[in-house]
């Protein structure tokens, strides 16, 4: 079996080249969908831990390789893409997707990019100079805005990527990684940095309530900072805020940039 081969490759059990066929077989499967990293069971997310190995064992077995697309030259180990028209795809010069990335149809990229192992949802834009890291899922209908960067989690195999669900809005210049997982139609104003440890303090209520790791469906997140004392002084230190909830009446498009800008947020 395809799988067992690359877990005993990996674990050093066999040699490299007795999995090459499995390792290129599960890259394809990656490329058209049939496979992916992570998939949602029973409301959680599974790590498909042997296919990380597979991206793994394939940079192993590639070579690097000059290719030429146009006027651009590349020197990789990893191809570009191939086929978007026919799976419906639009990438905008000189935006990039990896084989072994996974866009359903109505994808756009504009010049930004997505790594091997990723899966971008249908209805979903890529928009200038994002980045979708290796192994990311980006779910439907979401909008990654200009220079948002999403984080690679290749290593340990094990660990969880990072994961944005349906109908989420990642503000300008927002950068998501360490595995963290943004509920469905959440909203992170520009410039929100989370990472695993990120304290997300949810400040609608009349006490504060603290989540890490994963921004709640539906939550309206803001850059902000809390003071912590050190032996030299109190400093400012990163959070992100949940400032509002998105509902029903607020996901209209036009009543929910009204509500954003009621919030102050800045997309």
């Amino acid at each position: 079996m395809s799988r067992e081969l690359i877990e005993d490759a990996f674990a050093g059990k066999v040699p490299l080249e007795e999995a090459r066929a499995a390792v290129d077989e599960a890259i394809a499967g990656l490329d058209n969908g049939s496979l992916r990293v992570a998939e949602k069971v029973d409301g959680e997310w599974r790590v498909n831990t042997w296919l990380k190995e597979a991206i793994l064992l394939y940079f192993r077995l590639r070579e690097m390789t000059t290719f030429e697309v146009g006027p651009f030259e590349f020197h990789d180990k990893i191809p570009l893409k191939h086929n978007l028209a026919s799976q419906q795809v639009r990438v905008v010069p000189p935006g990039t997707v990896r084989y072994g990335a996974f866009c359903e149809p109505g994808v756009i990229v504009m010049p930004g990019y997505v790594n091997i192992g990723a899966r971008v949802g249908t209805g979903s834009m890529v928009d200038t100079w994002a980045t979708v890291g290796s192994c990311a899922q980006i779910g439907r209908n979401v909008h990654l805005s200009g220079g948002v960067g999403i984080g690679g989690v290749l290593e340990p195999p094990s660990a969880r990527p990072v994961i944005i669900e349906d109908g989420a809005f990642i503000g300008s210049r927002s950068i998501v990684v360490e595995g963290v997982i943004v509920g469905e139609r959440a909203v992170l104003g520009a410039n929100t940095v989370i990472a695993a440890n990120t304290p997300i303090i949810d400040v609608t209520g009349a006490e504060p309530v603290e989540h890490r790791g994963r921004v709640p469906a539906g939550s309206v997140v803001v850059p902000g900072t809390r003071p912590k004392s050190f032996p030299a002084g109190s400093y400012q230190l990163s959070c992100a805020l949940i400032v509002g909830h998105r509902t029903e009446r607020t996901d209209e498009k036009t009543a929910l940039n009204e509500y954003l800008r009621d919030l102050g947020v800045q997309l």
